[in-house]
């Protein structure tokens, strides 16, 4: 690894578990928001007009979403109380949401916890200023940033005090749509260990600086510079990313994305809050911002059921079928069945984190096979009950053409164990045609309540059945079998981030028939167009440092199935590879955390 500033030499290699151990309507032009804009789908229009809803719709978004506005008193205070609550509660119940109104706003700074997240209520990050910092740091573990989970920042913009914001995460904390003006660093204070990251739809105007980071994703933005690589810096639509130079630097480089559709947000027009749906671009570069309005449609929070936590899922999914789309505010939802999203161009956008748990061995969320849907913002907690499924995104054998209006599914994150026990077999399923999923972090707990080979046991992360799909920022982590299995046709993966199980008690555990472990990544044997840019595997058998893991990426050799930067790492040589996809590539050896790379294949 290397750190290119003269004052910060390349930090060692440690990891989470011993460190932690010992310490919709057609895309239009929206200026001021109109009615035909905000209008529902004709579907829900139809259902309003022969009865009228038993939910309202609308409401106030509860005590844990905290509203700022440039007269609000006390605002640092308040800040404070909260991340002194959150700082180091990663397991915890608190979930909050910090909304600023548009305006000015002068030496604050903004430390955030643990389900915490920033965000500005303009239509542009640049109608809500602070002259003042948004902050994350690692005093809470020592200056190790590996843990820095379940964090956000949106659509504000920062004059950071010291010319740079200090942003230092792990997975699960996304930065986006953001205007940095100056710098950005992404390690914590004395550069310990970092283990992120992501960031979209961002102006950063001075330097991002990773430092540490071991890997980073950052889609559709614009960057004065970039500093160093350590692993895997993987860049799509990004003006002023560095040139393409795998493996060194370690950087992975595509000129643009080829389809994005950034996340919904709440935003205040007037004193109105309204949700705003960004629209579909290809072969994207560069924020959606920075040009006048953004395009996309609006809707008005009257035609959301604004979810309070305690409601049950009978209830959401009537708020559903009766036209609702739904906001699920900061907090704990159990859930005794599934919520069930049927209708095309539904959103279902979570605050604060937002958390739902399945009770009973259910799965959370069941997506139909309908155009347009938008899940965004929320984590699903594996219950104590072994769910076969957690969410899923279309039924089995879903094949309509959603190429026009795909489903998103962005900064939802799944989780098994960690907070106590959890189960289950398959986290996310996607078998919709052209989904798109924008940063997820899909995690079989290694370390928190309910940990163990067998405890929170979780074979599979990520399955994709459906044809057509891309990943952009795919992070999933230490499942028992394949953390991706990818069956569908022309899938495209930018960015994967990967550890497997730590906890593997001996070589027969993760025998794979004949195969020494189940690959990080698989793409099926049926398939015969694939594509991935930029995707990093590691191993860490800490409580058997014997095991061999023969690869991390297994995929048929055809000409068609394409991969582009790919590497494998032994973490201190807990564990090791002998190839890095199929049997091509260096193994690694001995205790030197170095990786195995591989330009292209096949």
């Amino acid at each position: 690894m290397s750190a290119s500033s003269p004052d910060s030499p390349p930090p060692s290699i440690g990891r989470r578990t011993l460190l932690g151990a010992a310490a919709v309507a057609t895309p239009a032009v929206l200026g001021v928001a109109t009615p035909a804009a905000a209008a529902p789908s004709p579907a829900a229009a139809g259902s309003a007009r022969k009865k009228p809803r038993a939910l309202p719709g609308g409401g106030d978004l509860g005590p844990n979403v905290i509203v700022f506005d440039p007269s609000t008193p006390g605002i640092q205070a308040r800040l404070d109380q909260v991340f002194r609550q959150q700082e180091s509660a990663q397991f915890g119940t608190g979930r909050y949401a910090l909304l600023f109104k548009p305006g000015t706003y002068n030496g604050l700074n903004a430390q955030l916890g643990f389900y915490t997240s920033i965000a500005g209520l303009g239509l542009s990050p640049d109608d809500t200023t602070i002259n003042g910092d948004v902050t994350v740091d690692a005093g809470w573990f020592n200056g190790n940033a590996t843990q820095n989970f379940w964090r956000s920042a949106e659509n504000l913009a920062l004059v950071p005090v010291n010319g740079t914001n200090r942003w230092a995460v792990a997975q699960a904390a996304p930065f986006r749509r953001m205007h940095v003006r100056g710098g950005l660093n992404l390690s914590p204070t004395g550069y310990g260990w970092a283990s992120g990251g992501y960031i979209a739809d961002s102006r950063i105007d001075g330097q991002v600086g990773p430092y540490s980071q071991q890997q980073w994703y950052t889609r559709d933005s614009a960057i004065g510079s970039w500093l160093n690589g350590v692993w895997n810096m993987v860049f799509s639509g990004v003006e002023g990313a560095p040139a393409q130079s795998f493996p060194n630097p370690p950087y992975t480089t595509l000129g643009t994305t080829p389809i994005s559709r950034e996340k919904p947000f709440l935003y205040l027009q007037g004193n109105d809050y309204r949700v705003f749906l960004p629209e579909k671009r290809t072969n994207a570069r560069g924020v959606t911002w920075g040009n006048g309005t953004p395009r996309g449609t609006s809707l008005p929070l009257s035609q959301f059921y604004v979810a309070r936590p305690g409601v049950s899922a009978a209830t959401l999914n009537q708020a559903l079928a009766e036209g609702l789309h739904l906001l699920l505010t900061p907090g704990i939802y159990h859930l005794d069945r599934p919520i069930q999203v049927n209708r095309a161009g539904t959103v279902v956008l979570g605050l604060g984190y937002a958390t739902l748990i399945p009770d009973g061995g259910v799965t959370a969320v069941q997506v139909a096979d309908v155009d347009g849907v938008r899940l965004a913002g929320f984590l699903v907690d594996a219950g104590p009950v072994n769910s076969a499924t957690l969410l899923e995104i279309g039924p089995r054998g879903a094949s309509r053409d959603h190429s026009a209006n795909p489903t998103t599914v962005q900064d939802v994150f799944v989780r098994i164990g960690g907070a106590g026990a959890g189960k289950a077999t398959t986290s996310m399923v996607i078998n919709s045609r052209h989904t798109i999923v924008d940063h997820t972090w899909v995690w079989r707990a290694d370390h928190g309540e309910g940990v163990g080979w067998e405890t929170n046991r979780a074979d599979y992360g990520v399955v994709v059945n459906g044809d057509d799909v891309l990943a952009t920022g795919l992070f999933v982590e230490h499942f028992n079998k394949y953390d991706v299995q990818w069956n569908g046709q022309r899938g495209r993966t930018i960015f994967f981030q990967n550890e497997k199980a730590y906890d593997a008690p001996n070589q027969a555990a993760i025998q794979n028939g004949s195969i020494k472990g189940y690959a990080a990544y698989k793409v099926g044997d049926g398939v015969t167009t694939h594509e991935g840019w930029g995707l990093g595997s590691y191993c860490y058998y800490n409580v058997n440092p014997s095991i061999v893991q023969h690869h991390g990426f297994a995929a048929p050799v055809r000409s068609g199935v394409r991969f582009h930067n790919l590497l494998v790492v032994s973490l201190g040589g807990q564990g090791q590879y002998e190839c890095v996809i199929n049997d091509t590539g260096s193994p690694t050896s001995g205790t030197s955390t170095v990786p195995s790379t591989v330009v292209s294949y096949p």
